[in-house]
């Protein structure tokens, strides 16, 4: 009897043992290149199918294999079968290389300073909750791209409208080119509605409207009983957040903008003059002219995040995310005016005629004026060590690393040769970094204006060419600022899409653009702030608007699964085959621009930290030089997200100054007006 029992015992956790999940795994490290392991499962017992719910955004709940992963970094999954049952572990794919190395562990500290920068302050404190959701499933023509060169035509509806549809469900049959038809089913559950009638058209290629127009495609949409959650991959919601920095800065953009009496508007007349070297005092302290320093100041922000950027906002937030763009653009140029004036009036000025000048000084010692001596050197220290991390990396290895990148993608030759391709861009910018701020002056004062005028003139003709679709893109661009798709996030959404990139592209607010005009020739601080308002203008107002407009008269900002540099490239490819490699080109001389000018603005910085000898100087320039190479010809990932993370960080320090001596400015602002219409200022003679 005992034998029996003891048998049937043995059975039973026979049985449960072979229920159990036993999990076989693969750790996969394939190259040398980076974020590219794989873990591959192998699942025994239990009863199929199983789902893997991992940590990884990007893999899907039915898939066994996760791909593109960091090495070094731990990835969680759980595995469920059919009856519910589940196990869960953890794996970290071994690192080989010691960029894997470095890779791996900066990226935890991208996630520390992610969290600080990325935070939402509406959504943590309940206001709001940022989960995205949609009311409604919008069914597209099948087949359907923004290439296509078809006309789809809505033959029969197979459900009436307001139906209770089912998953699968005909519901409708669609022609293509008259010839072809293909029945159209329901995705979801749900309510339907038509949004074409019966022997409608529903896109027609040749129709520029529905070119331009956003989910032009469309034919029907099913109301969701409930709103769905839309998720990752992965299963996890997805979130449309409103970014501390991004609130940072607009308030300060929009506070200097309401305190400085609308700068912007009343005194852009004035700084175009200023600019056009109208006032320019030959005797003034200084080293470089008003227009030398906007040059150089322009051309640390007009580079990659006018192509690539852009391209990025618009397929997130879609056509309306150019308005809001414009918008925190001409808000900019009133944080612009403030640092800017600051930073000439707290330079201090060698006997050799090199400058010091920027954030740095007036943290420092324009607090210490109000008697926060201590405050204002922990400001400027923190300021000075972040801005000499984001020369390195998003003011030097980052530009050397998407140049090389958008080259190669045009002239295969240079594929595998990064280090060779570093090293001669390392040797241009040390030939001009070697010789000071005068030599970067100069470099730039030529650069810049071609630069932006070939990109300006290409974008101009793109939209002249296509310019029978004014109409239907700027319809597109308001109706999207003011009406989008909750798949767009909604209003809140497209405007913080496009408050974000402008705020990241033209840096007002940063600091960095008033060291590069604290070496202006003026007797007057406040002239300086004038001639720097006109960056963010340049930068975002004009740049970064051609840009868009560029992506929604092409229709390309209706492209999936394609942003950045690749997609504005494109754009411009559709209707001027040869222009990809100019823009290639153009894409090293806006990376070469920003890497001379973020040199000087690392080197002010590094000199305010270990002194102010010429030797310190040279030092950095070396390291600089070394960093250009480093950046071309290895991929770096964590680091150089990390290091762009600094720049805007570097926000923090200096708008907290900019708030407490914004009176001061506006005091000299006022004394500035009065000198102007009273005509005590320098101003050159016309020739007559």
């Amino acid at each position: 009897m005992k034998k029996y029992i003891s048998s049937i015992f043995m059975l039973l956790s026979l049985a449960v043992f072979s229920q159990e999940l036993t999990v076989t795994e693969k750790l996969i490290n394939p190259s040398k290149r980076i974020n590219d392991g794989v873990i591959e499962l192998e699942v025994e017992g239990g009863t199929a199918p199983y789902t893997y719910k991992w940590s990884n955004q990007a893999t899907p709940l039915s898939s066994n294999r996760a791909s593109d992963l960091v090495e070094g970094l731990g990835y969680d999954v759980t595995i469920t079968d059919s009856n519910g049952k589940s196990v869960s572990k953890s794996y970290k794919v071994p690192t080989e290389e010691i960029t894997e190395v470095f890779n791996g562990a900066m990226t935890p500290a991208v996630s520390a300073l992610g969290s600080v920068l990325f935070w939402d302050p509406f959504a943590a404190i309940g206001i709001y909750d940022p989960v995205i959701y949609a009311d409604v499933k919008r069914i597209g023509a099948p087949g359907w791209s923004p290439e296509a060169d078809d006309k789809y035509v809505l033959q029969k509806w197979l459900k009436p409208e307001g139906a209770k549809v089912k998953e699968g469900d005909a519901i409708a049959i669609v022609s293509r080119n008259g010839g072809v038809t293909e029945t159209v089913n329901s995705p979801v559950d749900g309510s339907l509605k038509y949004l074409v009638k019966e022997g409608g058209v529903i896109y027609d290629s040749n129709n520029q409207q529905d070119v331009i127009e956003q989910g032009a495609h469309f034919l029907a949409s099913i109301k969701y009983d409930s709103p769905e959650i839309i998720r990752h991959p992965n299963g996890d919601p997805q979130e449309k957040g409103i970014p501390f920095i991004v609130i940072w800065l607009v308030l300060g953009a929009l506070f200097f903008t309401i305190r400085m009496g609308f700068i912007n508007i009343k005194g852009f007349g004035h700084s175009l003059d200023l600019a056009k070297g109208k006032y320019d005092d030959p005797d003034a302290p200084g080293q470089v002219t008003h227009f030398q320093a906007l040059a150089t100041a322009v051309s640390g922000t007009v580079g990659l995040g006018n192509i690539a950027g852009v391209g990025v906002a618009v397929s997130l937030g879609g056509a309306g995310a150019t308005f809001w763009m414009i918008v925190c653009g001409l808000l900019g140029m009133s944080s612009k005016f403030v640092e800017c004036t600051l930073g000439v009036k707290y330079r201090n000025i060698l006997p050799d005629g090199r400058v010091f000048g920027g954030p740095m000084n007036y943290l420092r010692y324009g607090l210490e004026k109000r008697n926060m001596k201590g405050f204002g050197k922990v400001l400027a220290g923190l300021f000075a060590v972040l801005a000499v991390g984001a020369s390195f990396g998003g003011g030097n290895m980052f530009q050397a690393n998407q140049s090389f990148e958008q080259l190669s993608g045009q002239f295969p030759a240079l594929v595998g040769n990064g280090f060779w391709f570093g090293v001669i861009t390392a040797v241009l910018v040390g030939v001009v970094i070697i010789g000071g701020i005068n030599s970067i002056a100069q470099v730039t004062g030529r650069v810049v204006p071609i630069m932006a005028s070939v990109y300006i003139v290409a974008a101009l003709a793109v939209i002249i060419m296509n310019i029978e679709n004014i109409g239907p893109a700027f319809s597109a661009i308001v109706d999207g600022a003011f009406s989008p798709s909750a798949l767009k996030g909604g209003v809140v959404g497209v405007l913080i899409v496009g408050f974000q990139r402008a705020a990241f592209s033209n840096e007002a607010g940063v600091g960095s653009a008033a060291i590069a005009h604290s070496t202006a020739k003026t007797n007057h601080p406040p002239s300086e702030g004038f001639v720097a308002l006109l960056e963010p203008f340049i930068d975002t107002v004009v740049v970064c608007t051609l840009t868009a407009l560029v992506l929604i008269f092409t229709g390309m900002h209706e492209v999936e699964g394609m942003a950045g540099a690749q997609l504005t490239s494109d754009a411009f490819g559709s209707q001027i085959s040869w222009f990809p490699y100019v823009l290639a080109l153009a894409v090293f001389l806006f990376a070469f621009s920003t890497m001379i000018s973020w040199s000087y603005y690392g080197m002010r910085a590094w000199t305010y930290l270990f002194g102010k000898s010429k030797k310190t100087e040279y030092a950095y320039k070396m390291l600089f030089l070394v960093f250009v190479v480093i950046g071309a010809s290895v991929s770096l990932g964590a680091v150089l997200d990390f290091s762009d993370m600094m720049i805007l960080a570097m926000s923090f320090p200096n708008i907290i100054g900019l708030y407490i001596m914004s009176g001061e400015v506006k005091t000299d602002l006022n004394k500035y007006w009065s000198d102007l219409k009273a005509n005590k200022l320098f101003k050159k003679q016309e020739v007559k």
